[in-house]
């Protein structure tokens, strides 16, 4: 991945953003060229894993077991017109862009085909979804024999991390005016997870690179 210095994250951030995920695109090489599959993940810092799980009528997972993986984990993307730029009124050379934090997970593959293993991982990852709801649903809402069955339908993936490339672009490059316009003109279209995002990242003055155009 291309990460030029002003658009790097430091270790809390990628940490926060595999924490948050909501779900990421598994990629690895098949018999038949490149497969992917967008999953539910649970990241474990302190063991270096996602973990997460198949349709068992999905064949990605038979050919992923043992094998490098590539998953692709994004959080708030944005359009960013260079009209909200102050720097458009003072000279006029700005273009359009696009914000976006994404971070590239590599890792080896493990595919768990155990009850108790899939059992524990339904159960965390409902935990985690469902927790800040006013009133969480439960496997155990479910009766026992349908979540059997449920069970018996998918298939566990663990990815062991080995490495995470990541970029957080967000206006960094830009001069604090143009990074206001930035955060003023998300708010006014509502996208308010992208202007947290570049307010939350925003350079201290003595930092800021007054250069655009980098991708």
């Amino acid at each position: 991945m291309y990460v030029p210095a002003h658009f790097s994250a430091d270790d809390d951030s990628v940490h926060d953003l595999l924490s948050q995920n909501q779900a990421a695109d598994l990629v690895t090489a098949g018999p038949d060229g490149l497969e992917a599959t967008m999953l539910p993940f649970l990241y474990d810092r302190e063991r270096a894993t996602l973990q997460g799980h198949f349709a068992r009528n999905n064949d990605h997972w038979r050919h992923a077991d043992g094998r490098e993986a590539l998953v692709i984990v994004r959080g708030p993307d944005s359009y960013v017109t260079p009209s909200w730029y102050a720097s458009k009124a003072e000279h006029g050379r700005v273009v359009p862009t696009w914000n976006y934090v994404v971070a590239h997970v590599h890792g080896t593959v493990t595919i768990h085909d155990d009850v108790d293993w899939l059992d524990d991982l339904v159960r965390r990852l409902t935990d985690h979804h469902e927790g800040r709801r006013p009133i969480p649903w439960s496997v155990d809402d479910a009766p026992p024999k349908f979540v059997e069955g449920q069970l018996r339908a998918i298939v566990g993936v663990e990815v062991a991390i080995t490495r995470v490339e990541a970029k957080f672009k967000l206006s960094q490059n830009r001069p604090e005016a143009d990074v206001d316009g930035v955060v003023a003109g998300l708010r006014s279209e509502g996208d308010e997870l992208g202007a947290d995002a570049v307010q939350a990242h925003r350079p201290e003055p003595s930092r800021r690179i007054g250069r655009s155009g980098t991708r």
